[in-house]
Order: structure tokens, then sequence, then C-alpha cells
């Protein structure tokens, strides 16, 4: 089974996300800020993070530059997830290597498209 991170304050946003990608088959695992999510993503070692940008402690490009820069988590793949549509963080995103950049708010069954895509398990919605 793989294993999701999903990096949000949003508790709902969180459970929404969560709600989707168990009943399709992942396993979700959640961080509330920044810092507990590069705690996670060093511990839990997930196949995938879903990342918000704006965050408490420590921002979403924070953590991704943390990810990036550790030998032991620089493949797992990011999508961010953000209420940020600005062009600028989206652009500032895709050079940093993410796989994909969806602004809220989203479609769950995209997402999960997305997922199944980056995650290679050909599923569709």
């Amino acid at each position: 089974m793989k294993k999701i991170l999903v990096v949000d304050d949003n508790t709902t946003i969180i459970m929404l996300i969560k709600t989707k990608l168990v009943a399709n088959g992942y396993d979700v695992i959640s961080a509330y800020n920044g810092e507990s999510g590069w705690q996670a993503i060093s511990h839990e070692k997930p196949d995938l993070v879903l990342l918000d940008i704006m965050m408490p402690r420590m921002d979403g490009f924070q953590v991704f530059e943390k990810l990036l820069s550790e030998p032991s988590t620089n493949g797992i793949p990011v999508i961010f997830l953000t209420a940020s549509g600005q062009r600028e963080d989206e652009k500032r995103a895709m050079e940093m290597g993410a796989k994909h950049f969806l602004t809220k708010p989203f479609s769950p069954n995209n997402l999960l498209e997305i997922v199944n895509g980056i995650l290679g398990t050909g599923e569709s919605v």
C-alpha cells in the first residue's frame, strides 16, 4: 500500500483528501504545519507528499527545500496543493521539481487522478 503524507494547516482539507485517498486504497498520514511535515517526511519516507505553501513554523517551499537537500528523501515526489494561485508560486514550485501544482478549491477526483498518475497505479476515478 502506497503511503501519502498530507501537510496542510487546514484540518478540513486534510480530512477531505484523506477520505478520498483512503477510500481508494492509499495509506494517508497527516501533518498540520511545515515543521511536523518535515519530521513526518524524514521518519515515514512516504511515497508522495501533498504540500501546502502557506503554513506556520515552516512554509511549503522550506519543507520542499529540506526534502530536496536530503539524499534519503530527495526522490519523494511532491504535489503542491495551495490556496495561493499566484503564478510566481506555481513557477517556483515547478522549477524546484514539484510534480504538480493544484490550487484550492480543487476537485478530489482530479487530485486522485493526479496521485494515481504519479504513483503509477493506473487506476482512474
